[in-house]
């Protein structure tokens, strides 16, 4: 959950508002096709919340719409770390760990999120095209 605590406002370089403004303000800046825009925000939202799925997957996302696919999946794999059950981030982790040529992990992780929801298209998608990238 992301908190309404302020943090930082006096801060040069800290964005105005609190922590659940900096989230909305990067998942539109996301939404509207600024991913890097998006991490600008995000990181400060991160870092007051570091706890916090939502912010971690509302940056991780943006990271690999950035094409910073490494930084993706450390943030996703923080969020599987908390909740292996996260399908999603199972999802966003293989996407990135595809993109950086970890293609063994990728499918592992891909495989797992295909289980939990095989009716998921993207998924199944997502995992046919790691596999055969690996060979």
């Amino acid at each position: 959950m992301v908190q309404g605590s302020d943090h930082g406002q006096d801060s040069p370089g800290t964005p105005g508002g609190e922590v659940y403004d900096w989230y909305q303000r990067g998942l539109n800046l996301l939404e509207s096709g600024s991913p890097a825009a998006a991490i600008q925000v995000l990181e400060h939202a991160a870092a007051a919340e570091p706890s916090s799925r939502s912010v971690r997957e509302a940056l991780a996302r943006a990271q690999y719409g950035a094409k910073r696919y490494a930084e993706a999946a450390e943030n996703f794999r923080m969020i599987v770390e908390a909740d292996p059950a996260e399908d999603y981030a199972l999802f966003g982790l293989g996407l990135a760990l595809t993109r950086t040529g970890n293609l063994t992990e990728a499918v592992e992780h891909l495989a797992l999120a295909c289980a939990m929801c095989p009716d998921n298209k993207h998924y199944a998608t997502a995992l046919r095209h790691a596999r055969a990238r690996k060979g």
